[in-house]
């Protein structure tokens, strides 16, 4: 987390970065909240945690005379939407997203969850309820701005990415610094590479992510992860080939290098990577899928 940027910065064109005080191993800097626009009202991009100094960085970033009318929320993880309620309430912003926390989780993942084969999910923001939905494609008009919502589960299944011309607010899902946690049953490694697909297909110039800095090679980096989930699922195949593992042993051979504190967060995201093989008819798990069973190759 070194070189941190200015709390307040221009990302491009009609986009002001302000970044949130709650740096951390999950969030690198802290999470990005995006003003855009140039006329007297502005959208904002993801209002960040709830904390009043990061509201009061945002309401100052605005230039004068400016205000903020709509709020649009990638996703319901509280380092990016908890924030949304108390700014509403001092803007009167309308507030946009795909829906509510559990919105937007494949038939598979319900199912499993219903099942009580995957726990909840990490951050989560329950509370969280937008004035209105956005379905895949819906276009948000303001003044000068045309923002496209694009529907992009993967982290999470209410994940939102906004197109603005050339530019795509990609959230959690892609990001230059790390790979984004998939955790069942919001995360979902089948749902990860669509939605990824679905990106390279928009032909962005350039990325502005959740956490970290922008990304000037979308195409590069997006394949660059559809690598490593590639890798990452070889290794799980190639660890269990030595015999049926039960997940906390397999995390540990598939995460080797990994320090201890960091295991339970790839637990998740090698669960994820089980229910997807296991859809795929690659892996079997006994007696049932879930995060108790003993993994084996089919």
């Amino acid at each position: 987390m070194h070189n941190r940027p200015e709390t307040v910065s221009e990302c491009a064109p009609g986009v002001i970065r302000i970044l949130a005080p709650n740096p951390s191993p999950m969030t690198y800097w802290g999470t990005n909240s995006y003003l855009i626009g140039s006329g007297p009202r502005r959208m904002l991009i993801d209002p960040g945690p709830d904390l009043p100094d990061h509201r009061d960085a945002i309401l100052s970033a605005l230039p004068t005379g400016a205000e903020i009318s709509h709020i649009l929320v990638s996703h319901a993880h509280v380092d990016h939407s908890a924030g949304t309620g108390a700014l509403a309430r001092e803007t009167g912003a309308v507030v946009l997203a795909f829906g509510t926390a559990d919105a937007g989780r494949s038939p598979h993942m319900q199912m499993l969850h219903a099942e009580g084969a995957t726990g909840g999910g990490e951050g989560v923001d329950h509370e969280f309820q937008p004035d209105r939905c956005l379905n895949d494609g819906a276009t948000v008009r303001l003044d000068d701005t045309a923002v496209t919502a694009l529907h992009t589960p993967g982290h999470m299944g209410n994940h939102l990415c906004f197109q603005w011309s050339d530019l795509i607010f990609c959230g959690d899902l892609i990001m230059g610094w790390s790979s984004s946690l998939i955790s069942p049953p919001d995360g979902d490694a089948a749902a990860f590479r669509d939605s990824c697909a679905k990106l390279l297909d928009r032909r962005a110039t350039r990325l502005l992510p959740g956490h970290g800095a922008p990304i000037d090679t979308p195409r590069a980096r997006i394949e660059e992860l559809l690598a490593h989930r590639a890798l990452r699922e070889d290794h799980i195949l190639q660890a269990l080939h030595d015999g049926p593992l039960h997940l906390p042993e397999l995390t540990r051979r598939v995460y080797s290098a990994l320090p201890d504190s960091h295991l339970p967060a790839a637990a998740r995201n090698t669960l994820a990577h089980l229910i997807d093989l296991h859809q795929k008819h690659q892996v079997h798990a006994a007696p049932s899928l879930n995060e108790n069973a003993l993994f084996s190759i089919l």
